[in-house]
């Protein structure tokens, strides 16, 4: 997983990727440490670049790609033997909440649109405990891990009354598996007599959120290259907080120089309550709250028109695309390719596995693959673009530009998946 201290040389790695520049006959030798990730672009290099050998790591960098015939010039270094495996992309997850692991395939939630979909299931969150949260943490990272995701965010914004702490639990927990988070700090104070969507018993009010919100930046967000947990600052979404709190909030994410997140033009039940209650588009709510800028990254982006996109990629917001979870509540599909023509960076998300049943996230990628080339054609998408959204561009959604991609320098960020397994049977090698 990410860090360790170990100088390691990953040896005799298949790297098990089709292109025109390579010749997958050929076995890519790579010298990889520690879990999570490498992407297609970077594999190509590898034979252009000399590194067709291996990878060396150190402390958790990438310190020495090496060649064809050549040994590594670092010292001391521990090879690993891995002609049994494939190398793929350690996969970041850009958009989740963990403790919906505890209520997939809820019957009363079936066949549901978003909003019947949520009513359904806040009074079973609502009696949430710690120790059910952090089941349920622990069973959506290791979930997220075994499917090749070595960096996760989550967005945790269910807050009754005993589980004040829960982010200090999904924190406790990452930290007991090893993986890299980004976990952010949900809120909701709208509640359903104020006009919003949650009940009174999952919504907190304005002081407390914000209060809470500084505390855990204060005391676990790590920074630079190396940082295994980091904290951002994510109200749920307009149809669940006040104005006040999103301005506030976006206030307070400056002053603590940390990202942004929120749920956004899901629906097109979003649009009308948006337009209902303050008049406006999602996005002209947006950037009227102050949000249109780098440190945003929306969690699905669906129905935005084609003059609003420009406007995404002007002020340098990111989309985490969750093509499971919008198939299963028929949400409409994310247009991705219009959006990276407009500059806007996308990165993948598995969302809840309350609309998702699990947290696969090369599972999310095969789905968004499938999805958007269904939507523009094969020529417009390809295997390397599914697999480029969910490393490079989810690394740039969540502001981890060192990670996505294997060169020097970059953190060794792999995931290693051995061949000989039944589901690898009859691969091109």
């Amino acid at each position: 997983m990410p860090g360790g201290s170990d100088v390691l040389f990953y040896e005799g790695l298949h790297g098990l990727v089709k292109t025109d520049d390579i010749d997958v006959s050929k076995h890519v030798d790579l010298g990889i440490g520690v879990v999570p990730i490498v992407n297609l672009e970077w594999i190509q290099k590898i034979h252009r670049d000399g590194a067709e050998r291996g990878v060396v790591v150190k402390d958790g960098a990438i310190v020495e790609l090496v060649g064809t015939g050549k040994e590594p010039a670092t010292a001391n270094v521990e090879p690993f033997a891995a002609s049994d495996h494939v190398v793929i992309p350690g996969l970041i997850n850009t958009h989740h909440h963990f403790y919906q692991t505890l209520t997939r395939a809820v019957p009363a939630a079936l066949d549901r649109e978003l909003f019947p979909w949520l009513k359904a299931l806040y009074p079973i969150w609502a009696k949430m405990t710690p120790e059910a949260l952090d089941a349920g943490v622990t069973v959506a990272m290791a979930e997220l891990m075994l499917s090749g995701c070595t960096t996760t965010t989550d967005h945790h914004y269910v807050f009754p009354k005993g589980l004040e702490d829960g982010i200090d639990i999904e924190i406790a927990a990452a930290k007991r598996l090893g993986i890299r988070t980004l976990l952010t700090r949900g809120s909701m104070n709208l509640s359903e007599r104020d006009g919003g969507l949650p009940p009174d018993s999952v919504v907190q009010d304005e002081d407390t959120i914000l209060a809470d919100s500084q505390r855990l930046v204060e005391r676990y967000h790590e920074r630079g290259d190396a940082a295994m947990t980091q904290v951002a600052l994510a109200p749920c979404s307009p149809f669940s907080v006040t104005t006040a709190l999103m301005k506030s909030t976006a206030d307070l994410a400056a002053k603590l120089d940390v990202r942004l997140h929120t749920h956004l033009a899901e629906t097109e039940d979003e649009n009308k309550f948006c337009q209902q209650l303050y008049g406006c588009r999602p996005l002209d709510y947006l950037e009227d709250c102050g949000w249109l800028n780098a440190r945003t990254w929306l969690a699905h982006g669906i129905h935005f028109s084609a003059d609003e996109m420009p406007r995404l990629a002007k002020g340098g917001v990111s989309i985490s695309h969750c093509a499971c979870s919008n198939q299963t509540l028929a949400s409409g599909c994310c247009p991705v390719c219009d959006l990276e023509a407009a500059g806007v960076r996308i990165g993948l998300g598995v969302d809840g596995s309350a609309s998702n049943d699990e947290s696969n996230l090369m599972q999310e990628v095969r789905a968004a693959f499938l999805v958007q080339r269904a939507r523009y054609g094969v020529k417009a998408v390809s295997h390397k673009d599914a697999l480029r959204w969910a490393t490079q561009g989810s690394a740039a959604c969540v502001g981890r530009p060192e990670l996505g991609a294997i060169a020097v320098a970059k953190r060794a960020d792999l995931a290693l998946f051995r061949l000989d397994e039944l589901r690898f049977s009859g691969h091109g090698d």
